[in-house]
């Protein structure tokens, strides 16, 4: 009897420290964020902030490699109400997730009271001098300086012609290389873009090592930042160095091309749009500013372009009255177009108003990037709810997205539902406000003479076309869509 009751004293000890050691877990970050907000703490939003250190990111991590990635926030609206706004703990950070447009909007345009706050690993992978590290008066001033090499109609008319030249041999390739992973042969596309925009003659040359790092430092931008080998962060980390020393090299040999006055024809890219623009005050760009524009814009300007194109194409050929309106509009392009004129022109890509509301359909459906970070300058109410200065917060574009009373049915693939006009935080695949996507316009047009080709002059015949997606990264078919490219016309 006094060994029974001695082995149950042993068990209730276990449980209750066990149920000590929980409790405690808990409100470890309870105790770090909420508590020293003293009254201020009865007014956050409503959520919880996980365990210490790993938050909500298990949760994050476990719903975005599923099939159902919406069943994070799904949870949240489940567990507290469709409050529009929860408190999580994410990367490490006491943060607020806003899922409403008009959350939304108040987040990414009002200067005066968010900033910019991605994550540390986003940082410290995209530099400095980036533009998601740089003080917003410094942000402004680079704006400035760089709009007219990416987003002016002048360099845009320009890219035009390249792109198109690029778009017929790749889409030709294609149709010869038998099975292929559609997805990889889209980034290989648009990477090549980004390369002439940037290097001119001198892409062909480095192509082939910007694009593998490339790939390994995409991965890590949204992991959490642990520097141990086998992390995401760790392996990107290495990229990014070894991006550094391509992108050194070619800044050191333009400047030594100046200094010796006897500098080659000039390329007319935008490495030397960089190193020549000055501002008001004279003011030039050092490598620095340069290395750290360059190699944020080339990441953004490439991924995106590339997955939306695919799917694009993928959208398409699943509706096929769809297929047929595009291909109708881009024939009546031709039609109308000079006979004197060989190719495409920036006013034939802004005459695709069809095409256009198919890449805006397809963004929402995509969603590339489910959210954007910002962190409060002083304490800020949203639906109520206070928002404690210093906290990070997520303008959740997802979610806004796939708004039911937005959109409705919001899975269904419609591209006339751009008939009608969207409100500022309602359609955000390109951000708002002052740190508005720079490059949002060259990735249309990249996307639009693509298609133009495209549903021209081919079909795609996907090996599984009911292929299960991948969401991490980005939204893909786990197979990176396997498929033929076949041509339907000799035009």
């Amino acid at each position: 009897m006094a060994i029974e009751l001695g082995s149950w004293g042993v068990f209730v000890g276990i449980a209750s420290s066990l149920l000590l050691l929980r409790y405690i877990l808990n409100n470890v970050n309870w105790w770090l964020y909420e508590c020293k907000l003293g009254a201020k703490q009865y007014s956050l939003p409503p959520g919880d902030l996980g365990w210490p250190l790993i938050g909500n990111m298990w949760s994050f991590l476990k719903a975005f490699k599923s099939t159902n990635p919406d069943s994070f926030t799904d949870s949240l609206v489940t567990r507290y109400g469709k409050t529009g706004i929860y408190k999580v703990l994410m990367f490490g950070k006491p943060s607020v997730i806003v899922t409403t447009p008009e959350g939304n909007k108040k987040v990414l345009t009002d200067d005066d009271k968010f900033e910019t706050g991605w994550p540390r690993s986003t940082k410290e992978l995209m530099g400095d001098r980036s533009f998601i590290s740089i003080t917003p008066e410094e942000h402004k001033r680079l704006r400035r300086l760089t709009a007219a090499s990416i987003n002016g109609d002048k360099a845009l008319s320009v890219y035009v012609a390249f792109i198109e030249e690029t778009v017929k041999s790749s889409l030709e390739k294609m149709t010869k290389m038998g099975e292929i992973e559609f997805v990889t042969e889209m980034r290989k596309l648009t990477f090549k873009f980004i390369m002439h925009i940037f290097f001119g003659a001198e892409s062909d040359t480095i192509a082939a090592g910007l694009e593998k790092e490339y790939s390994i430092l995409n991965h890590g931008l949204r992991a959490m930042a642990i520097n141990i080998p086998g992390f995401a962060f760790h392996k990107a980390l290495k990229a990014r160095k070894n991006l550094l020393k391509i992108f050194q090299k070619v800044v050191d040999q333009r400047r030594a091309e100046r200094r010796e006055k006897t500098p080659k024809e000039k390329q007319g890219d935008m490495m030397d749009a960089l190193i020549d623009v000055e501002d008001e005050n004279g003011r030039k760009l050092g490598d620095e500013d340069i290395i750290d524009i360059m190699l944020m814009y080339m990441n953004a300007g490439h991924e995106s372009s590339a997955h939306i194109s695919m799917w694009a194409t993928i959208y398409l050929q699943k509706h096929p009255e769809y297929l047929q309106k595009a291909k109708e509009e881009q024939e009546e392009i031709l039609r109308r177009r000079p006979a004197t004129q060989k190719g495409l022109v920036l006013e034939d890509v802004r005459k695709m108003e069809f095409l256009s509301k198919v890449i805006d359909e397809t963004n929402r459906l995509v969603s590339f990037a489910p959210m954007v970070f910002r962190q409060t300058k002083s304490d800020v109410r949203i639906n109520g709810y206070l928002i404690p200065k210093g906290w990070k917060v997520m303008a959740w574009y997802r979610t806004v997205h796939f708004d039911n009373e937005i959109y409705p049915n919001p899975r269904e693939f419609n591209p006339y539902r751009w008939n009608i006009p969207r409100k500022l935080g309602e359609f955000l695949p390109f951000s708002a406000g002052s740190r508005l996507c720079p490059g949002q316009d060259l990735a249309k047009i990249e996307i639009s003479i693509f298609l133009h080709h495209f549903v021209l002059n081919y079909k795609l015949e996907q090996k599984n076309p009911n292929c299960p997606i991948s969401y991490l990264p980005h939204p893909r078919p786990m197979d990176k869509c396997l498929a033929r490219i076949k041509r339907i016309s000799s035009a």
